[in-house]
């Protein structure tokens, strides 16, 4: 069973070999909405200072 290749991985591996600008446009992709880049001291400070805090009870509307 270890041998076992799903036939979406077959698809997935013959269509990124046929197409390999894709592989790097995957990366792009998984850069923007999963990679943290790491942010410079002045831009943390100020995230602090632009925190709002949050109220003692959530579902307060006052």
């Amino acid at each position: 069973m270890a041998n076992y290749e799903s036939e979406h991985t077959k698809f997935m591996r013959e269509w990124l070999e046929k197409n390999p600008a894709e592989l790097t446009e995957k990366q792009k992709g998984q850069a923007l909405w999963w990679d943290k880049t790491p942010r410079d001291l002045a831009t943390q400070k100020i995230d602090i200072q632009a925190a709002v805090a949050p109220k003692a009870y959530y579902y307060d509307v006052n």
